[in-house]
């Protein structure tokens, strides 16, 4: 496969440097474009070392032939930014989420899906040891049938240094979108079961009272197509100290018929309960492949069940913004399917 040109738009969100970065350091990568219009946007990601070469997206397709549009920009512009950029033939890969609207996603899904171009996103859960490890152990049935999950996604809110379009109406997309997305993608791939219904789901203001339409408050009861129960919280509650390395960033508990699985972002280990003994376990196989790896396999044709792929991109993206809406509209027992 010869040599993948990239080009950039937007640094609404620091997540998009790391893949600039990537996309630097790899080879048969190349940077050949970004753009960012807006002035506190440009100002971070000069700062970052971030090669700004043209102001918009029309600017920047007019100047460069690249092969793949990255998108960074504010959550509730992404959408646009998708489907321009695959209109002009580009495969599209996004920080998380790739969009906010469904309407936006249908489009996207139709035009990725005629043109036959890739779709990628920033989704790292599979890039864990933790979570591949608990992917095999669960396909070895030392879990045995599950039947409940407990997740916790919360984030710190970290008011005073977020970007401002994150508190302004209809930019950020809801916290659910923002954040669940990761295990929307994560727990079918490590469990191997489908979602199936929400059951139900909340958004409120707690922290923001200064942004009342900002709903940093986000919990969910979903299920699974076997009927595993599972309960969520992706709130805006962790505390700005220190918030990334607790023991409780994104840590989910496993129940299953045969034993009690537990992993967290911060942990390099599997805690297996079995007969009431737990076990601290090193995941076993081979290092798994991040988000860029199943991005450039999709686009060579490559096909393997532990790559992220368009299809899984497009899923995981419409589970989480259809658990949006039932949360925005207060409605329950939604299907997933």
């Amino acid at each position: 496969m010869p040599d993948l040109k990239f080009a950039f738009a937007g640094f609404g969100h620091t997540h998009i440097n790391s893949l600039y970065k990537l996309v630097q350091e790899r080879d048969g990568l190349t940077v050949i474009g970004a753009c960012e219009s807006e002035a506190p946007s440009r100002d971070s990601a000069s700062k970052a070392g971030i090669d700004l070469t043209q102001h918009t997206l029309d600017e920047m397709l007019d100047a460069v032939d690249c092969d793949v549009v990255a998108i960074g920009a504010a959550f509730g512009d992404r959408g646009a930014i998708a489907i321009e950029a695959l209109k002009q033939g580009k495969h599209v890969i996004a920080d998380k989420p790739l969009c906010t609207r469904m309407s936006e996603l249908d489009e996207i899904t139709q035009l990725s899906a005629d043109a036959e171009l890739r779709v990628g996103c920033m989704l790292t859960q599979r890039g864990s040891r933790t979570s591949l490890g608990l992917r095999h152990l669960i396909q070895q049935g030392k879990i045995g049938d599950l039947h409940a999950i407990n997740f916790g996604g919360q984030h710190p809110l970290n008011l005073g240094s977020r970007p401002a379009w994150y508190f302004e109406p209809d930019r950020h997309g809801g916290t659910i979108t923002d954040i669940f997305i990761h295990a929307a993608d994560s727990i079918p791939w490590m469990t191997g079961l489908a979602y199936d219904r929400v059951v139900a789901a909340r958004c409120w203001n707690a922290l923001a009272p200064d942004y009342p339409h900002f709903e940093d408050g986000a919990q969910l009861m979903v299920t699974l197509e076997n009927g595993c129960g599972i309960v969520g919280d992706v709130s805006y509650f962790m505390p700005s100290e220190g918030g990334y390395k607790m023991p409780y960033y994104w840590r989910t508990t496993f129940f299953g018929s045969e034993a009690v699985a537990e992993i967290s972002a911060i942990s390099g280990t599997i805690d297996l309960t079995v007969d009431g003994e737990v076990v601290s376990l090193d995941p076993e196989g081979p290092p798994p492949r991040n988000y860029l790896d199943g991005f450039i396999a999709d686009i060579a044709g490559e096909s393997d069940p532990e790559n992220l792929s368009t299809h899984d991109v497009l899923q995981a993206t419409r589970t989480a913004i259809r658990v949006q809406e039932a949360a925005d509209t207060s409605r329950f027992d939604v299907s997933l399917a």
